[in-house]
């Protein structure tokens, strides 16, 4: 591993803020509540990485589930958590993918400093707590803990896939791919022209808060910035990749998983 350099600041434009509000904002409506739950049981086995910590620019640490490549690799992927919080699902999901994805450092990053929720209510909350600053603050943090020579792809989902995207334009250069399943896009078009990537987007159509209007817009805006978005919509609901949701479609989870890491082996 090479020597981590000095975390940067986190800067945060009005648009980022905006998208990030406007998705926490969904936690005051009851309907959007009952689209998650963690009704299903998990297959877990014993997990394959372990928690580390980073320094941030605040002076205190960050906090990660870090799945290291086999064999030394500057290739890394950022994962960001649903509103749930660093949970064995998203452990699950960061072991499977680096098995699946083979060569590429997993670091599942923690935006919520420990905190888990276990039911609706819990997850609201953390949702609504999250400091936008801090969470980009431990972005950066993870930035300088990889170094300056990493590549660096983001994933995501629901609170995190608006978190992928948001990862993908503080990466600036060093971003090679972003994933967001149904997160929050930024709406400003200056903001979308400073990305460095490509974005694929997996959305469900019967999502009522990223909805195809949303998406639409999304797409509109992305083309307005001279940037790529490649959208993949399937006819399910909001949450519909969890296989912990009782709101899980496994048909089209599996082909948006497998549509997600033919994207991902392409930009490593």
């Amino acid at each position: 591993m090479h020597e981590p350099q000095k975390p940067q600041e986190a800067v945060l434009c009005h648009a980022d803020i905006d998208a990030i509000r406007s998705f926490a904002a969904f936690t005051n409506q009851e309907d959007f509540k009952k689209m998650h739950s963690m009704d299903r049981e998990l297959n877990t086995e014993s997990f394959k990485g372990k928690r580390i910590s980073f320094d941030v620019a605040s002076g205190d640490k960050g906090e990660a589930y870090y799945v290291p490549s086999a064999k030394k690799s500057s290739k890394y992927l950022f994962v960001f958590h649903e509103w749930w919080g660093l949970n064995d699902y998203v452990r699950n999901e960061s072991d499977r993918l680096s098995k699946e994805l083979g060569g590429v450092n997993v670091i599942a990053l923690d935006l919520y400093d420990g905190k888990v929720g276990t039911t609706r209510e819990q997850a609201g909350a953390l949702m609504k707590a999250c400091d936008p600053q801090r969470a980009a603050s431990i972005i950066q943090g993870a930035l300088a803990f990889v170094g300056k020579d990493a590549k660096i792809a983001t994933i995501g989902w629901c609170f995190g896939g608006g978190w992928s995207l948001q990862a993908a334009l503080q990466l600036k250069d060093q971003a090679v791919g972003c994933v967001m399943y149904y997160g929050m896009p930024v709406k400003d078009v200056d903001r979308l022209s400073q990305l460095n990537c490509d974005v694929l987007g997996i959305f469900g159509e019967k999502d009522k808060w990223i909805n195809p209007e949303v998406v639409a817009n999304f797409e509109n805006h992305m083309q307005e910035a001279k940037k790529t978005v490649t959208v993949k919509m399937y006819a399910a609901d909001h949450a519909f990749a969890n296989p912990s949701s009782d709101r899980y479609n496994e048909k089209d989870a599996k082909n948006a998983n497998a549509t997600a890491l033919k994207y991902l082996k392409k930009k490593f």
